[in-house]
């Protein structure tokens, strides 16, 4: 199953993303291979992705090990996944998971403030983080003479992290300083908004960076609470890939972590918070923004990843905009010229997702009548089941963006560490064989059902002169106004929907 920030058209609003789930085994002594490990020539098969074997291992103490055995190049990936994101988040600390991720390069008992990266920059590697809804990951890119040293940082930062008051205070500005950034982006803006009336009262509906009240009021032992709860070895995972042998990586990893304390019970730690709730109609909303563009953003809420929902939205968002011969592209584009760009995704996270469809007019092209012609496409989809032939050519799309996202050993261990967290890992080794047993009544019954007019957010960015869009709807509600700025995150919806903060200043 290709990652889902490459299997759609990129939309608008640029970033990256990922998120999953690790259940734990808390301090039972074992260490186990898991059930799908390679036994036969058939299971290595099922086990093998972009030239990578993979073995899975968990450790006394919880923490779960995937090895990626791959030797095309004398490079290796380090990862650790932390169960942990916004929508672990309480309202009042809205934001903590990301401000946590810059403090983790600030100082641990042993590493000094910035020893992190000049470790890394002196051994000729690479290294960043970044947190998503579900999940925050850290990963180094090494030669695979000297990749351990990895695993001794992952280790020294889940144990001794410093959490100094001064560089606290520092990283605070530093963070408010991205919340301000996004103030910029009509897009970024554009989606925050609609996000929050998809997902309501539910975490997701918030920032990953959070909002500039709480990062503000945000105090240290709080954080301190944060990173006791999650970020111990129970509540992660380590993905080691490339150029290794998986009994001396396996090894290292017991070395450097197995001698750490499980931590508590996810269970026990993880706050409670509101479901997702069904859409009670249509809404409608209006930003003013200081210039000419027409910017139309529509999300429905959807379902969690993994889904054969899921697997049938990613088809969906391929047939309409993903390539010249995408329904949208060329009747929105390509041949009506109503819009200078179009793009769908599908947004799959652990408790429910979202579908997104943005477009931004042609110049001198109404608004009502691009929303005119896009909704009849989507009733389209709804009213008629897909042709074999476009199935076919979405399933090449999506085969094609699954090998792009193994290209790379980072990439490899990236994809496998989000899947592993956010739901099970072998989906990274699918081969689009859920996609494919779709049929085109799938689809259409699919589209039919999460996909109406009556479960979505429109959102509209307009010229500050420009006058409504359309009557109001028949059902639902409207709401109106121009940015206020105050809660502008650094929101970022990818490719595919999955969103993520990455650490991009510190």
């Amino acid at each position: 199953m290709a990652k889902k920030r490459m299997a759609a058209a990129k939309a608008p609003v640029t970033g990256r993303t990922v998120e999953r789930t690790a259940a734990k085994k808390g301090a039972r002594s074992m260490v186990r291979r898991a059930k799908s490990a390679p036994t036969t020539k058939n299971a290595k098969r099922e086990n093998m992705r972009g030239g990578a074997l993979v073995h899975e291992h968990r450790l006394q103490n919880g923490m779960r090990v995937l090895i990626a055995e791959r030797h095309l190049d004398p490079v290796v990936a380090v990862m650790v996944f932390y169960r942990v994101g916004a929508r672990n988040e309480r309202e009042r600390e809205a934001g903590v998971s990301h401000f946590l991720e810059h403090m983790m390069f600030k100082g641990t008992r042993r590493l000094a403030k910035g020893e992190v990266d000049r470790l890394t920059t002196e051994l000729g590697g690479q290294n960043n983080a970044f947190t998503g809804n579900d999940h925050t990951a850290y990963w180094f890119e090494f030669a695979s003479d000297r990749w351990e040293r990895a695993l001794a940082i992952e280790a020294e930062r889940m144990r001794h992290l410093a959490l100094d008051p001064k560089e606290f205070e520092s990283e605070r500005q530093v963070v408010l300083e991205e919340l301000a950034m996004g103030e910029d982006d009509p897009w970024r803006v554009l989606a925050r908004r609609v996000e929050a009336v998809v997902f309501q009262r539910h975490p997701y509906g918030r920032p990953i960076i959070g909002f500039a009240d709480t990062v503000r009021g945000l105090d240290l032992e709080e954080m301190r609470d944060h990173y006791r709860r999650y970020y111990h070895p129970a509540n992660a995972t380590l993905v080691i890939a490339g150029d290794v042998k998986p009994s001396a990586a396996l090894a290292a990893a017991r070395a450097h972590f197995g001698k750490m304390a499980a931590g508590p019970s996810y269970r026990d730690v993880d706050p409670p918070r509101p479901p997702i709730e069904e859409p009670a109609g249509e809404v409608r909303m209006e930003i003013g923004w200081p210039d000419m563009g027409r910017r139309l953003c529509l999300a429905w809420p959807t379902a969690p990843v993994g889904t054969k929902d899921d697997f049938a939205l990613d088809l969906v968002a391929t047939i309409l905009t993903s390539g010249r011969n995408s329904r949208l592209q060329r009747r929105l584009v390509l041949d009506g010229g109503l819009a200078v760009h179009v793009s769908a995704s599908n947004d799959a996270r652990v408790e429910g997702g979202a579908f997104w469809v943005f477009a931004e007019c042609s110049q001198g092209v109404e608004p009502a009548d691009l929303q005119r012609v896009l909704d009849e496409e989507l009733e389209r989809l709804a009213r008629e089941p897909v042709s074999k032939a476009e199935i076919t050519r979405a399933l090449a799309l999506v085969r094609s963006g699954e090998a792009h996202d193994a290209e790379t050993v980072t990439d490899l261990a990236e994809e496998l560490g989000g899947f592993a967290v956010d739901a099970d890992w072998r989906l990274a080794f699918d081969g689009c064989r859920e996609h494919a047993r779709l049929k085109p009544e799938d689809l259409r019954e699919c589209v039919a059902r999460l996909l109406g007019r009556n479960r979505r957010v429109v959102g509209w960015c307009l010229p500050k002169v420009a006058a409504t869009v359309g009557a109001a709807p028949a059902e639902g509600h409207e709401v109106d106004g121009e940015d206020d700025g105050e809660d502008d995150g650094e929101t970022e919806v990818s490719a595919a929907g999955d969103r993520m903060q990455a650490r991009d200043a510190r």
